[in-house]
């Protein structure tokens, strides 16, 4: 699996351009992807906030990943403006019959695949060695495009996960 993505990322967008990542709780297929995309791109047309278009970039990552990113350095990203996001990420949800605003399930990449995992069930798929201090982790607490580039995809150890969890001590 190729986890390759900065370089999807829009250049010209202000490392502090803020960021929504919305988890899919099932891959869409790829119709549901073209489609998916098709609806993002007529939605990022008409984002506006204040009367003034948003700069704003929104796409599937994954195949499981809604991100959505304003940069603010031309237009911020008002309350209403915001709401017109998630009533869009909403019909989503129902087009497509999954969960796009469930946190309390974690996603990292197990033997080359996006697999997820009810939070509650963490702590046995540690100590299961399912999942390892060095298992990649979908940080989706990331705010910026700063903070995307570099702790969106990171190890549980480097993750706020690390202090919710105790590692079983590795044989030396």
């Amino acid at each position: 699996m190729n986890l390759e993505y900065k370089h999807l990322l829009p250049a010209d967008f202000d490392p502090l351009s803020r960021v929504w990542i919305y988890q899919g709780s099932r891959p869409f297929s790829l119709s549901e992807v073209l489609t998916v995309e098709d609806m993002l791109n007529s939605f990022s047309q008409q984002w506006h906030a204040h009367g003034a278009g948003v700069k704003n970039f929104a796409t599937v990552f994954f195949g499981q990943f809604i991100i959505l990113m304003a940069d603010e350095t031309h237009t911020h990203v008002s309350g209403c403006s915001t709401d017109s996001s998630v009533r869009m990420i909403k019909e989503i949800e129902k087009q497509f019959n999954l969960s796009l605003f469930d946190r309390q399930t974690l996603a990292f990449v197990i033997k080359d695949k996006i697999q997820l995992l009810p939070m509650n069930q963490l702590a046995y798929a540690v100590e299961n060695n399912f999942i390892t201090a060095d298992s990649l982790y979908f940080n989706n607490t990331v705010l910026t495009k700063r903070e995307m580039e570099s702790n969106w995809l990171i190890k549980v150890k480097d993750s706020w996960l690390a202090r919710k969890i105790t590692f079983p001590a590795v044989a030396s």
